[in-house]
């Protein structure tokens, strides 16, 4: 304890972490287990754009400050989750001031409190001197959020059993995706992940895609090396989320037909993406996207890391 203390004390200045957002190009949700829980098999990946989170080492507390404030900032929110889910791990006696920049919109489906949370992690391992391995670190984000241990593999990802189980993609299939240009949207409308899993164990078992369909799929994109980005897209959410909130689907058959995209929506929504090709029209499609749900959507051109 006494050199994790020394380290401590040797950090003066804030550290700033980036927090990427993250888009489930494929989500295959299989079926409901015992625990309550969804099992799933989702290709995920991180964007190059996301939120910003200074770590400053104080003597002993945690807190936190955000731009947003629609944000909470109390014991709910997954970054002080994350603080005291740390200490508890390591006996770390240690605290941190965290200052969130808030860019990755709530009830979006982009992972944006997960990967606080897991970003916070990291950072507070790295302040403690590292006490927790990479796998230890790993259980503590899954602890935290089926989808925070994504966010400790920077790069694609396939997540199993309800999330919390990671892999990373092979160097070929991760290949035809890092660099490729997204362009992501969300209306004002959020949805709640609760609200969606409910919808799909409503509907069971039509809503479901059986374990091996959705594996055999996902290993068919991955083992052919002249498989497009544009073939993978797929998610399961979609067929309750779209009954429900019905401005996104017409808004993708519009951006289908008009731009020729490859359009889906990322985890239970609201937030959707498109597969850029190099010239693509992006003004225009965003032109399209504000016309249908109005001026305050968001649309950001980004890249998958």
């Amino acid at each position: 304890m006494r050199e994790i203390s020394r380290r401590y004390r040797s950090v003066v200045h804030p550290e700033v972490h980036f927090s990427p957002a993250k888009l489930n190009l494929y989500l295959a949700v299989t079926g409901r287990r015992a625990d309550g829980f969804h099992d799933l098999v989702s290709l995920a990946v991180p964007l190059v754009w996301g939120d910003e989170l200074r770590v400053t080492p104080t003597d002993g507390a945690f807190t936190l400050t955000c731009n947003d404030p629609a944000v909470p900032v109390d014991d709910t929110n997954l970054v002080l989750r994350a603080a005291h889910s740390f200490r508890t791990a390591t006996g770390w006696t240690g605290g941190a001031r965290f200052v969130l920049e808030k860019r990755i919109p709530m009830g979006a489906g982009l992972g944006g409190g997960s990967s606080n949370a897991a970003i916070a992690l990291r950072a507070l391992n790295h302040l403690a001197g590292a006490p927790l391995a990479p796998k230890a670190l790993a259980d503590v984000a899954a602890g935290l959020g089926s989808d925070c241990p994504l966010f400790l593999a920077n790069g694609p990802v396939v997540m199993r059993g309800r999330g919390e189980i990671v892999q990373p993609l092979p160097a070929g299939p991760a290949g035809r995706l890092r660099g490729r240009r997204v362009l992501v949207f969300k209306p004002s409308l959020g949805v709640a992940t609760p609200w969606a899993y409910a919808r799909l164990a409503a509907g069971a078992p039509h809503t479901y895609l059986p374990t091996l369909a959705a594996e055999e799929r996902l290993a068919g994109w991955c083992d052919d090396p002249g498989a497009a980005a544009e073939e993978l897209p797929f998610n399961s959410f979609e067929a309750v989320v779209f009954e429900k909130y019905v401005a996104l689907p017409v808004l993708l058959a519009q951006l289908r037909k008009a731009f020729h995209l490859t359009v889906a929506m990322s985890g239970s929504g609201s937030a959707c993406f498109a597969l850029l090709e190099e010239k693509a029209p992006v003004a225009e499609i965003t032109a399209a996207i504000r016309a249908a749900w109005g001026p305050t959507a968001l649309v950001v051109e980004t890249k998958i890391g």
